[in-house]
């Protein structure tokens, strides 16, 4: 009960702001619902109220804008009639709404908007295809393209295939964007695995979501691109194999027996039960314990920079940097391996494992630098 009677109380606050719409699409959602519930009688009488208000501002505004005769005004035009006849065709399902307080139904004047949203469609289409088509045929910048892009993809939105709208769309596509020749310079003086390079410069893995910018990974001769971008590797360092040792000597005490209690004479001691007193014997073992651990890194440092080629100016230049370390435990041992903790005797299953190769440390010191370019190709803008 509470929370309907907020959502009327919304109601009522959007229609007072003049947020007429809101008002419509709450009152026929609840009413879709249970038109007769009586709960959601307050949701007739403003739906009356706010179609009323809507419809005479709308018709005021389109007579405002008509008069005014102004091209740029089309859209406004349009989108107010499309308006106007899909709230009309959401009501008239459920109509009759009865109002029982004043013992009638809600009164709803309806009218037949199809001419006006089609002629305003038809005179809307007409002024973006020859808007988009001046654009097209004057444009000097990449921006110009994109504008006339966005015009004619709303056009085929509203009305599709009207004239050549798709051949002009990809037209304006096509030269609305950045191209980016993109090259990768290995000067670090170690050979790189070519699995490695070709993940580096395969974009579809990216996940780009660029709409105006084109990488080209095998740059076309006859493209004129606009900007380049380096993929540089500075240095590759990768450490010597090495295994160090550590021993560890551990000692315990464990029962080792019994012996029995005796007494200043050498006779066995008994207790008040007459048995005979036992005392638990030790004895201490000892055991080496011998870790070694395996250990291999790999750092691979690089830069990558974006270059305007129509001023030769370095746009933005960002710092790659990404380190993979190898390391492996084993252990073996001599002596009584009783003596060892839980911890240390589960290590004694393991032995040596083969050192990855160098180029394997490469491939995998460059997993964190995929993530890197991944973000900075996200961030990179041109225009």
């Amino acid at each position: 009960m509470l929370v309907a009677c907020n959502s009327v109380k919304k109601t009522q606050k959007a229609i007072n702001s003049g947020d007429y719409g809101q008002a419509i699409h709450t009152s026929i959602e609840n009413l879709t619902k249970n038109k007769s519930k009586k709960g959601n009688q307050s949701y007739i009488i403003l739906l009356e109220e706010a179609y009323r208000k809507n419809s005479d501002r709308e018709l005021k505004q389109i007579a405002f804008l008509e008069n005014d005769d102004n091209p740029v005004h089309l859209e406004s035009i349009y989108r107010s009639y499309v308006d106007l006849h899909t709230i009309q065709k959401r009501i008239r399902p459920l109509l009759p709404l009865y109002i029982r307080s004043e013992s009638r139904n809600a009164r709803f004047t309806f009218k037949d908007y199809n001419d006006n949203v089609l002629n305003s469609k038809i005179a809307l289409s007409e002024y973006l295809f020859n808007k988009a088509s001046d654009i097209l045929k004057n444009a000097t910048h990449k921006q110009d393209y994109r504008e006339a892009y966005d015009d004619l993809v709303y056009l085929n939105q509203i009305n599709p295939g009207f004239r050549d709208t798709k051949s002009m769309i990809q037209q304006a596509y096509t030269k609305g964007q950045d191209y980016v020749k993109v090259s990768m310079v290995n000067s670090s003086e170690k050979i790189i695995p070519s699995k490695l390079q070709e993940e580096l410069l395969n974009f579809n893995t990216y996940g780009l979501n660029k709409q105006w910018t084109t990488y080209h990974t095998k740059p076309l001769s006859n493209m004129q691109y606009d900007y380049a971008m380096v993929l540089a590797l500075k240095s590759i360092d990768i450490s010597p194999e090495q295994i160090t040792e550590k021993q560890l000597i551990k000692e315990k005490q464990l029962k080792d027996g019994y012996r029995y209690a005796l007494d200043e004479e050498g006779r066995v001691l008994k207790d008040s039960m007459g048995t005979k007193i036992r005392i638990e014997k030790f004895k201490t073992v000892k055991c080496n314990f011998y870790q070694y651990t395996q250990f291999k890194s790999a750092k691979v440092i690089g830069v990558v920079t974006f270059t305007d080629l129509s001023t030769k100016q370095t746009l933005n230049s960002y710092p790659l940097s990404s380190e993979f370390v190898f390391e492996h435990v084993y252990a073996n041992y001599d002596g009584d391996k009783r003596a060892l903790e839980e911890n240390l005797e589960q290590m004694l299953g393991t032995t040596s494992v083969p050192f990855p190769s160098n180029e394997q440390m490469v491939y995998d010191a460059s997993e964190d630098l995929k993530s890197r370019l991944k973000s900075i190709l996200a961030t990179q803008g041109f225009r």
